[in-house]
């Protein structure tokens, strides 16, 4: 009779659990915050478009392949990126309303 031992698993891959060390506070944070200081100039120059032109969606998302380049080389997993969208809708927002409302071409 096969009795399985502390390293045994079923598809014979030990799994190791993740839990947050100091050593990946410091990415996560400085990815948060260029998530956010990225967006906010990203944010300025698409309250000059209407919602849903060409041009305020290149500008919503013109960030997102940086940060995950970045995410995906500083080893942070998947579940970050609830974090780093944060950070960038954050900038977006903080962008949009300090450099005013939209000007209107009337």
């Amino acid at each position: 009779m096969l009795v399985p031992d502390e390293n045994w698993r079923i598809d014979k891959v030990a799994v190791k659990p993740y839990y947050g060390t100091m050593s990946s506070v410091a990415p996560l944070l400085a990815l948060i915050i260029f998530a956010l200081l990225i967006n906010i100039p990203l944010g300025s120059l698409r309250r000059n478009y209407e919602k849903f032109t060409v041009g305020w969606y290149f500008y919503l998302h013109i960030s997102i392949p940086a940060i995950v380049y970045l995410r995906m080389k500083s080893g942070l997993s998947w579940e970050f990126i609830p974090l780093t969208l944060a950070g960038a809708i954050a900038g977006q927002l903080l962008g949009s309303s300090l450099y005013g409302r939209r000007s209107r071409n009337d």
